[in-house]
């Protein structure tokens, strides 16, 4: 076609090439390796010379489809695609990131990756700061002669605090530091990173990518000069997406822009209807007049994301209470599946944080997040307020 298709249709229409089969859906290559005709094609292909599939750690069919998905939505010039969310965080940042190197860091983070960068970054000579989220100031004071990566996500879990991507860029061009932002909470639906300066974009595609909570996996995006490093890191240490998960991650991508819609109307509903409710102390999501960066969502995001948090009163103990009382809701550690999900981050995914460091970004113990689900939004409505009810002390 002479005209440049939409990304949305992009990630409908993007497949890999037809066997004589003629298929109209792409199969599964569930094949570990690639045979070749002759000598010559395959020192070709290891020598980098042709773009044939070799092993399927690095190459296969269904990633690469996939990976041409989510660089059309995001806005990339390569990708690489990884097992799980966490690999590909690891890996955006061990694949760069050299002994005597410093990385910037969001405090405001998933707590797996507030882990990693306070606990095992340092094993390899690879300094951090942990910077306030939207504290300008404190982002400017922590950089040195020896940084060279800016790492955050947006809007942040489990709190939702919304960093301003246009000013954060600035900063990271200014001060010559890779940009590496987690897009997973917004989706290259709602929001673009590169758009605003970022280098490379990561996702844990389990999440929204998935949407149905079936598989797992990661990818990376960005740069070509960056991902090609992140590539040969990942080839050779071998945290690669399996076929089958790139091929059912392949086809979430196509009913993607009609999920979030779902998820981003319902989410805006529910956090309406919590904000006069007599057991929360206060309901935050980005799209709501009320969130401290509101303006900064409206401007970078198109829609708020399928995320929403409140404080219970109570604490501790009405958090666990709430999750007891729920009737429909899941209890998981999880978040963009069609079924809603509630979580207390207290009591698990920042639990082995202390007191000090949960409350530092912003994890008070009544604090209970929401992935929004499809479910009918009255009924999702319905059993929040009957166990928020059931939980007041």
């Amino acid at each position: 076609m002479s005209k440049k298709l939409d990304p949305v249709t992009q990630a409908i229409r993007i497949q890999s090439q037809k066997t004589q089969q003629q298929e109209h859906s792409t199969p599964l290559y569930l094949t570990s390796s690639f045979t070749f005709d002759e000598a010559e094609a395959m020192r070709a292909a290891f020598a980098d010379e042709t773009d044939d599939n070799i092993y399927s750690r690095f190459s296969n069919p269904n990633v690469d489809e996939f990976i041409a998905k989510m660089c059309a939505l995001e806005g990339a010039d390569a990708g690489f695609a990884t097992s799980t969310g966490m690999s590909a965080i690891f890996s955006s940042m061990f694949a760069l990131l050299s002994k005597g190197d410093h990385l910037i860091c969001c405090s405001s983070v998933f707590g797996s990756t507030f882990t990693m960068v306070t606990k095992y970054l340092s094993r390899f000579g690879i300094e951090s700061t942990l910077v306030p989220a939207n504290d300008n100031a404190a982002w400017e004071a922590a950089v040195k002669p020896n940084s060279k990566m800016v790492y955050l996500e947006t809007p942040t879990n489990p709190q939702l605090e919304v960093l301003d991507l246009e000013w954060i860029g600035q900063f990271s061009k200014k001060h010559g530091l890779i940009l590496n932002v987690d897009n997973c909470f917004a989706t290259p639906l709602l929001q673009r990173p590169i758009d605003f300066g970022a280098d490379l974009v990561v996702h844990s595609a389990t999440k929204w990518i998935d949407g149905q909570g079936r598989v797992l996996g990661g990818v990376i995006v960005g740069r070509a000069d960056l991902i090609k490093d992140i590539y040969l890191f990942c080839r050779n240490t071998g945290p690669s997406m399996s076929p089958f998960n790139a091929w059912v991650l392949s086809k979430s991508l196509e009913t993607l822009d009609v999920r979030m819609q779902r998820h981003c109307d319902n989410a805006l509903k529910i956090a309406e209807t919590l904000q006069g409710n007599p057991n929360i102390s206060w309901v935050k999501y980005p799209f709501l007049k009320g969130h401290p960066q509101y303006d900064i969502a409206k401007k970078q995001m198109k829609l708020g994301g399928g995320v929403l948090c409140f404080e219970i009163k109570g604490g501790l103990e009405a958090g666990r209470k709430f999750l007891d009382a729920l009737e429909m809701l899941s209890v998981t550690a999880n978040l963009g599946d069609t079924r809603s999900i509630a979580s207390h981050p207290a009591s698990t995914t920042h639990s082995r944080l202390s007191d000090a460091e949960r409350l530092s970004v912003g994890i008070t113990p009544g604090l209970i997040r929401i992935s929004v689900g499809l479910e009918k939004v009255e009924d999702t409505i319905a059993d929040i307020t009957q166990a928020l009810e059931k939980s007041s002390l």
